[in-house]
């Protein structure tokens, strides 16, 4: 079982894909940065259940589809000599979903992929933002990859 979790939250508006990031307050981890959900697992809980646990908290928002990119996180922890492999999941928000900010961050944006390097600097979460928007456009989401939740 992994320790971390991230979450990349999306809607559909106009026909066109937006994802939501959320600027980091600057009394946390990582304060300032624009990035996407994420968090700790805890010990009684799956990774998928810290995912959705996560973005609830972090934005108030229950998914309309929840799946897992078939993909990994992956980046070395230089503090702890670790490597992560962090699971990746996305979250398909109605297009009016309202946000509802925890005290972990001060702002929030929706973006489009082309605006992804402007917002995220971490380039495994680049990454994965384009091919989660590669999977939607194409309409390629594996229902193995769906987790159906209890909404």
């Amino acid at each position: 079982m992994n320790g971390l979790v991230d979450v990349y939250p999306y809607r559909e508006v106009d026909g066109k894909e937006q994802f939501l990031v959320l600027k980091r307050s600057d009394n946390v981890i990582y304060a300032g940065q624009w990035r996407m959900v994420g968090g700790k697992v805890n010990k009684s809980e799956t990774s998928y259940e810290a995912a959705l646990r996560e973005l609830e908290e972090e934005t108030s928002a229950i998914p309309n589809l929840f799946w897992a990119i078939p993909s990994l996180n992956q980046f070395y922890n230089p503090k702890t000599d670790t490597i992560q492999q962090v699971p990746a999941f996305a979250a398909k928000l109605a297009a009016n979903q309202s946000i509802r900010l925890n005290h972990e961050h001060s702002d929030y944006q929706w973006i489009l992929k082309d605006e992804i390097n402007d917002f995220i600097s971490w380039p495994e979460q680049q990454r994965l933002m384009r091919l989660a928007y590669s999977l939607i456009t194409n309409n390629q989401i594996l229902d193995d990859w769906i987790i159906r939740t209890q909404n």
